[in-house]
């Protein structure tokens, strides 16, 4: 701030000195002399020490003006539709009156055009309203991977119906809390997934059920409707309500994963979603012909917005399946023409461990985009599956705090200029990651972070702006306990995401954990994500887990690291001296739990949450357990188990 105090008085004396005509120590400013004044102002920063910025303007400045152009480039589409007030099924109708022939969706060998989608669209939106739905209301819908699953909610929100896009691997209690979450008024289920509604069907409270996918077949769900004969019979032209959709209507509802409980519906409103979708386009730097291969679950944001975004906005070709298989993810990429790959989760790591295969490099995808590539395999991926480049993107479904890896910097998962950070609406600020609380300066505002400091990062709300207001949940408790105030200045607000990450000198951010997992063990701060990383990479690429369990009369939590071995290849002793090399002797898993498989999100993120229940108790966890005795991991019996529960075993 001095600095440029100093720069400004200067300069603005050598200003003033110019219209009077004055004379400094005998020199006078020419009238024409503007580039004097910048030279002099250059200098005076570089001898007052500004020579750092300098050097982050040269290494930084050509890629930031990168961004910004692009940046642009998606405001300008957002305040675009936000002037028209449109919605987006109409940005859609727009690809479909270029191109009605063009093949949107590849499913199974099945294409479906542009023009195909659409009237399956209006057909689902006219039997809505004929059936009663109107703008506002709610309906659920679970159904498997498949052109009809877009289509249907697609042309639900053509009448302004809210569709809420459940996760099809959920069943009972998880399942009907979903569904009453959204204040469904229906179910749009597949006959896949009849058994599963049959089970709930008496807490569905009487609820709507359309069958879709059973032909001419009567439904033998008790009580439902044939979806199919309805849309058969219904009208194929654009329904007429599509005319009182507007831009800040809500659009779907997007389940977070509930890695950490029961899933909170994410709400999603039509500017929310061209926001996403135009923010990995420019930033990805994606053309119109795109083929894009979308193997992802397409009821989450990366696939059901962000990915099915590029066709129903910006008219790419997308291939979908009804569920991800890593031995065909390259072979179906080469045969389709696939340009980009999508990811999330764990997908890259499964990619890695399959045997390799001609098909690696055969393919024509030059970049992929997603979330959640660890930065211990970065380079591997790239190299082995010649990739040119990954385009890591980080944000919640409902967050405003996003930012995205364009250029493909190893490990990344974001960039901000550092120069100009402070005009930018995300901020990093100091938590205390025991407490979850955010310290705060003498004046009572949050306190942001240096470079390589860590903290969580947030997102500054902006009400009423088509990017930068936050929307929320379904539950307003759950919305009210994700946002801060006092962040910058007095009175503002900030979404928290709840993630800690880091950044460097550069602006390249990296992630470091979730706030909840990090635990505090021997005076120091433990990330699972980080060990957990390492904990992978020793053992080629197995699932593991880590979390903090609570070891009696010791203070904090020791490591545990829970990993997937099956087949029994896992050596401890060959392991511990893998973890050596790369962790502290603070961050190495105290116990071990060896594990025949562990449950996965529909999102290929690991679950541990029943794990750290279950603590390191032999009496009661039927899996081997091990317990590193500060010399070697040794099997944890019952008679270890009694000496650590009594303190007596040293730690």
């Amino acid at each position: 701030m001095w600095r440029g105090a100093l720069v400004a008085g200067v300069t603005g004396a050598l200003w003033a000195a110019k219209q009077q005509g004055l004379h400094i120590f005998g020199w006078q400013v020419p009238e024409n002399g503007s580039l004097d004044l910048i030279a002099v102002a250059a200098g005076v920063y570089i001898l007052s020490g500004g020579y750092y910025t300098l050097w982050l303007l040269y290494k930084t400045l050509p890629r930031d003006i990168g961004a910004f152009f692009k940046y642009l480039s998606i405001l300008k589409t957002v305040k675009q539709a936000e002037r028209a007030n449109t919605n987006i099924p109409k940005l859609f109708m727009e690809n479909v009156r270029k191109n009605p022939n063009k093949v949107a969706l590849i499913f199974e060998g099945q294409e479906w055009t542009f023009a195909q989608i659409d009237e399956y669209s209006n057909r689902v939106g006219n039997c809505m309203a004929s059936q009663g739905f109107k703008h506002g209301d709610a309906v659920s819908l679970f159904m498997e991977n498949r052109p009809e699953f877009v289509a249907s909610w697609l042309g639900c929100s053509k009448i302004g119906v809210v569709v809420a896009l459940i996760n099809y691997n959920l069943r009972h209690t998880p399942l009907i809390h979903c569904i009453k979450a959204a204040n469904s008024k229906a179910l749009i289920c597949g006959t896949e997934f009849m058994e599963a509604v049959t089970e709930i069907q008496e807490e569905l409270d009487g609820m709507p059920v359309f069958v879709s996918g059973s032909g001419e077949n009567i439904p033998t769900l008790e009580g439902s409707k044939n979806f199919d004969n309805l849309l058969n019979s219904s009208y194929p032209t654009p329904p007429p309500q599509i005319e009182n959709v507007k831009f800040k209507d809500k659009l779907v509802y997007i389940y977070t994963s509930g890695t950490t409980g029961l899933p909170k519906a994410a709400l999603i409103k039509h500017n929310k979603y061209l926001f996403f979708a135009s923010g990995v386009h420019f930033m990805a730097s994606l053309g119109e012909n795109e083929v894009i291969y979308n193997p992802l679950p397409l009821y989450h944001t990366a696939g059901g917005m962000v990915g099915m975004g590029q066709v129903l906005i910006y008219n790419n070709t997308a291939v979908i399946r009804k569920k991800f298989s890593a031995s065909n993810f390259w072979p179906e990429a080469k045969k389709y023409g696939c340009t980009v790959g999508q990811y999330v989760g764990e997908l890259c790591r499964y990619l890695l461990n399959t045997p390799p295969q001609p098909e690696d490099t055969q393919h024509k995808v030059r970049v992929m985009f997603g979330n959640g590539v660890r930065a211990q395999i970065w380079e591997e991926f790239t190299e082995r599956f010649n990739m040119p480049r990954i385009a890591e993107f980080y944000g919640a479904t409902e967050g405003i705090a996003n930012i995205m890896n364009y250029e493909g910097k190893p490990g990344a998962c974001g960039i901000l200029s550092p120069v100009f950070r402070g005009t930018i609406p995300v901020v990093l600020i100091k938590v205390n990651r025991e407490t979850g609380e955010h310290p705060r300066d003498k004046n009572g505002l949050c306190i942001q972070c240096d470079p390589w400091e860590e903290g969580e990062f947030v997102g500054l709300i902006k009400r009423n702006d088509p990017v930068r207001d936050f929307d929320g949940y379904a539950d307003k408790k759950a919305t009210e306990k994700k946002i801060i105030k006092d962040v910058k200045k007095k009175g503002d607000m900030a979404f928290l995401s709840g993630d800690i990450l880091v950044m460097d000198e550069l602006g390249y951010f990296y992630f470091r954990d979730r706030t909840g997992d990090t635990f505090r063990w021997r005076g120091e701060n433990v990330s699972t994500t980080e060990v957990e990383g390492v904990v992978s990479q020793v053992l080629d690429n197995k699932d593991a887990v880590v979390y903090g369990v609570e070891v009696p009369g010791v203070e904090g939590r020791a490591g545990m690291a829970a990993i997937v071995d099956p087949e029994g290849e896992v050596e401890v002793i060959s392991f511990l001296e893998g973890l050596k090399k790369y962790l502290p002797a603070y961050a190495r898993p105290l116990f071990l739990r060896i594990l025949k498989d562990i449950d996965v999100t529909g999102t290929f993120k690991l679950k541990k949450v029943d794990l750290q229940k279950g603590g390191f108790n032999p009496n009661e966890i039927k899996d081997q357990l091990y317990y590193y005795d500060k010399t070697q991991y040794v099997p944890l019996t019952n008679e270890i188990y009694e000496k650590i529960a009594q303190g007596k075993a040293g730690l």
